[in-house]
């Protein structure tokens, strides 16, 4: 991250959050276990993602001044999540990163940010 000071900017800002989600749904829908989970018009998931991530990355609000709170814990309750399908998303976060070219250093930092909300969201062991 070195010159930058927020995550959001060391990936270029909007765009840089469009290029990863846009890298990373495809990787989503195809996995065995997280496919069958997301609908599949994924449109309006990757709009919000690109929303939530740039905020959660230090960016603007987008997500919740669009949404409210991201209570992101209760809004993936309805869905099995187990350690399996968390460490899955996070394998798909992380080859669509280095799909599209991310530098390691600010790759393996990304996927250590989101490997706690990743496992925070496990609700079953099933």
């Amino acid at each position: 991250m070195n010159n930058y000071s927020t995550i959001y900017e060391a990936v270029g800002g909007t765009k840089g959050v469009e290029r990863i989600v846009q890298s990373f749904y495809p990787k989503v829908q195809e996995h065995p276990l997280l496919g069958p989970l997301f609908p599949s018009d994924i449109t309006p998931v990757m709009e919000k993602q690109t929303l939530f991530l740039s905020q959660f990355f230090g960016g603007p609000s987008l997500y919740s001044d669009q949404y409210g709170h991201p209570m992101m814990r209760a809004r993936h309750m309805p869905f099995p999540i187990t350690p399996e399908r968390a460490e899955a998303w996070l394998d798909c976060m992380n080859r669509a990163l280095m799909e599209i070219g991310m530098p390691d250093e600010l790759r393996l930092f990304i996927i250590e940010r989101l490997s706690g909300p990743a496992h925070h969201f496990v609700n079953t062991d099933d």
